[in-house]
């Protein structure tokens, strides 16, 4: 019998392994209908947005893939942490912004919540945004200046 934590685990494998082929339909049938994507809001990225739906996250991956230069992509995984329904996934992530562009690299982490249907119902992104919308070509130095830090 598939306990809770090798139903997630599965999951999450999949997720990663869709997600390192570049299909955003493939990766949008992993998620639940609907599904509780959280992170933060970022009008300077266009491919941040609310989401909903399958369509809205396989809209996701396609943002992030007519938005950026595919050979620059990276993402390295650095671990993945199953405990039940939930999983956290941490790395670097990095690309090159198609429009300007300009370089980004990050570390990220996942928040991956699986039910019981073995879908993802929720997803949490937790990345440098500064650094994204820097690279998308915003200015910010104001942002910087008010989240405390001192301009450069």
């Amino acid at each position: 019998m598939t306990t809770d934590t090798d139903t997630t685990r599965a999951v999450v494998r999949a997720f990663l392994d869709r997600f390192a082929e570049g299909s955003a339909e493939r990766l949008a049938e992993l998620f639940a209908e609907p599904v509780d994507w959280q992170i933060a809001p970022n009008p300077a990225v266009p491919w941040i947005k609310p989401r909903r739906t399958r369509a809205d996250v396989a809209a996701h991956y396609a943002d992030i893939a007519a938005h950026t230069v595919p050979e620059h992509a990276t993402a390295v995984v650095d671990a993945v942490v199953v405990d039940g329904a939930e999983a956290m996934v941490a790395g670097r992530l990095g690309g090159t912004v198609r429009a300007t562009r300009r370089p980004f690299h990050s570390p990220f982490a996942l928040r991956i919540t699986v039910d019981g249907a073995g879908l993802i119902s929720r997803m949490c992104v937790y990345e440098d945004s500064l650094a994204i919308a820097d690279a998308c070509g915003a200015d910010v130095s104001d942002s910087f200046k008010t989240a405390g830090g001192a301009a450069a």
